[in-house]
């Protein structure tokens, strides 16, 4: 069981990710009767007071009124305008505020919410929607260290957590860990697609390449050897292994990698510099 002690955390937004946030906290024993989510969907609001038991409001206002921990859950698109509205109200409370808003800087969250407020920015992935996510965070100066173990608690509850002492490396967590599934996605489409060519049916080569990939991860988490090291113990000389290997050494895969990640990490800034209205 966890603990966040007597907070009570209020979400702005009641979307996949702080559903998956409020789902992990109360599996984690946190008391449904801290959590307060905030959504226009009445609709959204309605299914989710009836799966937690938790406080709904409609008024974002109203909403953090009593909150200790205030975690932005909207998209980053509207989030300035959410921030400026709830501006007076954080400056009174004075909240721990966490925003999940991707591309959002801090500069720009304190900016809007009229400064001097704790601020954790987290980057989770997609993962986190069924507890097996990777959340990176970062936290400004005005953050006390039980405000950064309170934060690094409630993301915890979707996953594995660490943290940068650098702001700017959020645009690298954001190409390697944010758009990561994607690329195991990519991955395991071409292997199934390959394994069709080479005449196995549908269902075999998909459900070969699922059981694959989920063995190969569990190796690594489970063992204390590096991939490097792992690779090479499944890999024997003048094998099936080495060949594939050898062919995706000639065709530059890891140059590809390297590049595809730097290219997402420079549209990570680009982006950060749009939303946070640098153009």
């Amino acid at each position: 069981m966890i603990s966040t002690g007597q907070n009570n955390i209020t979400f702005i937004g009641g979307g996949n990710m702080a559903t998956s946030l409020i789902s992990g906290l109360i599996a984690d024993g946190v008391e449904p009767a801290t959590i307060t989510v905030c959504d226009p969907d009445a609709e959204k609001l309605a299914g989710l007071r009836a799966r937690f038991t938790i406080h709904t409001e409609r008024d974002n206002s109203k909403a953090i009124a009593c909150a200790d921990t205030l975690v932005f859950a909207v998209k980053p698109q509207v989030l300035q305008q959410v921030a400026c509205e709830l501006a007076a109200t954080v400056q009174q409370e004075k909240p721990l505020v966490i925003s999940i808003a991707a591309g959002i800087r801090e500069e720009s969250l304190e900016h809007w919410l009229g400064g001097g407020v704790a601020l954790v920015r987290a980057m989770p992935n997609t993962p986190a929607l069924i507890q097996t996510g990777a959340t990176v965070l970062h936290a400004n100066s005005a953050t006390s260290e039980k405000q950064r173990n309170l934060a690094e608690t409630i993301l915890r509850a979707v996953g594995l957590v660490r943290w940068v002492k650098d702001e700017q490396l959020m645009d690298a967590v954001t190409a390697l860990s944010g758009s990561g599934p994607a690329y195991f996605f990519l991955v395991m489409e071409a292997m199934e697609n390959a394994g069709m060519e080479m005449g196995l049916d549908q269902e075999c080569a998909h459900l070969l390449t699922l059981q694959t990939a989920l063995g190969a991860a569990r190796m690594a988490i489970e063992s204390r050897d590096t991939p490097a090291q792992l690779r090479q113990k499944v890999t024997s000389p003048g094998g099936t292994t080495e060949r594939a290997l050898e062919t995706f050494e000639a065709g530059k895969l890891r140059e590809l990698f390297s590049v595809a990640l730097t290219s997402a990490r420079d549209r990570s800034q680009e982006l950060s510099d749009i939303l946070g209205g640098k153009q």
